[in-house]
């Protein structure tokens, strides 16, 4: 939402430059990461092209009078707020296609040491929900947390809360929604709570309380998971609203819009401005709507808390997270693929330096084959260097210290050049490894080969081949209309 009428605060720009600065003060920024998840930026392709991914966040967030009226909860405004939607939104590195992956609030995830910008230092913890994640050292704590859980660098991340969502939704005038029944989202002798949605069956236009109402549901959709699936639809409808609106070359449309945009949204320092949202807005200009997917991870209960938490099924998220890492479009409509080159970062005709012989230089192992979250494989740096020394790296020598990674990579050190990268790809060539395993690396000393997650047998990689559209079950869920649960129906009159 942030990320689209970012395109329509610079059309404000022509209002002036105080205008320009005003609408900069009204943005709030935070550090980028809370914590280190080793997971790095990955390699452009043969055309330099490299994937974006933004992490979208709704906080509940209860300090402010207008957030306790629109949200109550007043006993626990002095709460460090949560993270109640988490979003990943991954944009191609050709630019065109993109997908949202949702993650339901109380699915419990390893969340890893974070630091507080008051110095506070959280540790690790292995036994408490994703949305927990923001009182643990703030967005960028939650940030880590998605780097650690997917292995998928994360460039930026964007919040709002209760009153930006209200705000957003008057703003725009309405976004259209539908369920298949009418639905009233109330108390219940069974279920107390509830966020008040009351609409009648068919499509409405919801603005304003009502649009952060139909935000919130979740009993009468059944579940987190539907919660998400309507969130999506919101999405998708405001999106299509504003493409009817023609709010990119309506001057008053894009002042308010503007306005209201920088008030109600929270950004990561590096894009804490208006020209650097504008040019993150510009990577999404040739998304179609028909290939903007969206997801949630499939998940179960978590067995100790069965009623109220939940688990990723290791599976799913397994290969969705593997789909963003290896830039898999997650819809169908692209067509037939350009080929691509190496993904080493190397164009096709540039000449590359020759390696030095296998012996000439150290190859250090690491077994990173915990980076699923799962015990790490036993001696799988072992049996690699051992591999690598029959064939012909006499210098490969396995290390005990290492840290879980989900893909296999060759790590070799910036500082030693095309001659190091040379060596690295060497390595790869010799374990059947493809070209974008390989990345250079500041901190890395030796050429290292870390083994991760994805290769727990054999000595020879083979990389699962993953097509376009391949997503596992249950994880698409874009629907025209919402079911309602049965207790929630509401027949209008009442």
């Amino acid at each position: 939402m942030a990320i689209t009428l970012s395109v329509l605060i610079l059309g404000t720009a022509g209002a002036g430059y105080l205008y320009y600065q005003h609408l900069n003060n009204n943005l709030r920024g935070g550090s980028r990461a809370g914590g280190e998840s080793g997971v790095k930026k990955a390699a452009p392709d043969a055309l330099g092209n490299t994937p974006l991914n933004i992490l979208l966040l709704g906080s509940d967030d209860r300090s402010s009078d207008a957030n306790v009226a629109l949200g109550g909860g007043k006993d626990i405004r002095k709460d460090k707020p949560r993270a109640d939607v988490q979003m990943l939104l991954h944009i191609s590195g050709d630019r065109k296609n993109a997908s949202i992956v949702s993650v339901p609030r109380d699915t419990v995830v390893p969340i890893p040491e974070c630091k507080d910008t008051d110095g506070t230092t959280y540790p690790a913890t292995t036994n408490q929900p994703i949305n927990e994640t923001l009182t643990r050292g703030g967005p960028g704590c939650t940030l880590t947390t998605w780097e650690k859980l997917t292995g998928v660098y994360i460039d930026h991340w964007m919040m709002v809360d209760f009153a930006g969502v209200v705000s957003m939704a008057d703003e725009i005038g309405g976004v259209p929604v539908c369920v298949k029944t009418g639905v009233y989202d109330r108390s219940t002798p069974q279920q107390k709570g509830g966020s008040g949605l009351k609409i009648p069956a068919g499509t409405t236009e919801v603005q304003g309380k009502q649009a952060l109402q139909w935000l919130r549901t979740r009993h009468a959709f059944g579940s987190d998971q539907n919660r998400a699936k309507a969130q999506h639809m919101y999405l998708n409808g405001m999106m299509k609203k504003l493409q009817e609106q023609n709010a990119w070359t309506d001057t008053g449309r894009l002042m308010g819009l503007a306005e209201t945009a920088t008030n109600s949204i929270q950004v990561s320092d590096e894009i804490k401005s208006v020209s650097k949202l504008f040019n993150l807005s510009m990577q999404l200009k040739n998304v179609k709507l028909d290939r903007l997917s969206t997801t949630t991870v499939p998940t179960v209960p978590y067995p100790p808390k069965p009623n109220s938490w939940l688990s990723l099924v290791p599976s799913a998220a397994d290969k969705m997270f593997a789909m963003v890492r290896d830039d898999v479009a997650f819809d169908k409509n692209g067509g037939p693929k350009k080929p691509k080159g190496d993904g080493d970062g190397d164009a096709s005709d540039k000449p590359k330096t020759e390696p030095e012989a296998p012996g000439a230089f150290s190859v250090t192992v690491v077994n990173g084959t915990s980076g699923d979250g799962q015990p790490a494989t036993p001696g799988r740096a072992s049996a690699l260097a051992t591999t690598l020394q029959g064939k012909g790296f006499t210098r490969a020598e396995a290390t005990r210290e290492g840290e879980g990674s989900k893909d296999t990579a060759v790590l070799y050190p910036k500082s030693g050049g095309d001659q190091a990268k040379a060596n690295a790809e060497s390595v790869a060539k010799a374990l059947g490894l493809p070209g974008s395993a390989v990345h250079g690396d500041a901190k890395t000393v030796t050429i290292t080969l870390v083994v991760g997650s994805d290769w727990r047998t054999g000595t020879v990689y083979k990389k699962p081949q993953i097509n376009d559209g391949d997503l596992p079950e249950g994880a698409d869920d874009k629907t025209e209309c919402m079911d309602v649960y049965s207790v929630y129906r509401w027949d209008g009159t009442s």
